[in-house]
């Protein structure tokens, strides 16, 4: 996650409260998910932005989840997101993401 975006997000949990706050992730890569992930939970792991070590505690999910499929008209879904899934292993971008989700879950 680039220098900007870990700004923009802590500039919102500032704003409006981590509880309020949930971060649809969309990257292609497994590893890029849960990196992505890690660093809105826990703090920026490699200590390079505005979030390293800021535990934000966000709930975080990628828009291939299920909980996140299922609150997305079907119709959008299939329009936006279907044929990504056909190139991306969603089953390794599920678990990655899930892992620090629930690594870092006492912080949500």
């Amino acid at each position: 996650m680039d220098l900007e975006n870990q700004q923009r997000i802590k500039d919102l949990a500032d704003k409006h409260g981590a509880e309020n706050l949930v971060v649809i992730l969309g990257g292609a890569e497994a590893e890029a998910s849960g990196l992505a992930c890690e660093t809105v939970t826990n703090g920026d792991p490699t200590f390079a932005g505005p979030l390293a070590g800021v535990p934000l505690g966000l709930a975080c999910y990628h828009v291939v989840e299920p909980e996140i499929k299922a609150e997305i008209d079907d119709q959008v879904y299939e329009d936006q997101i279907s044929m990504m899934e056909m190139v991306i292993d969603v089953d390794a971008i599920v678990e990655e993401v899930k892992t620090y989700r629930e690594k870092y879950s006492e912080y949500i």
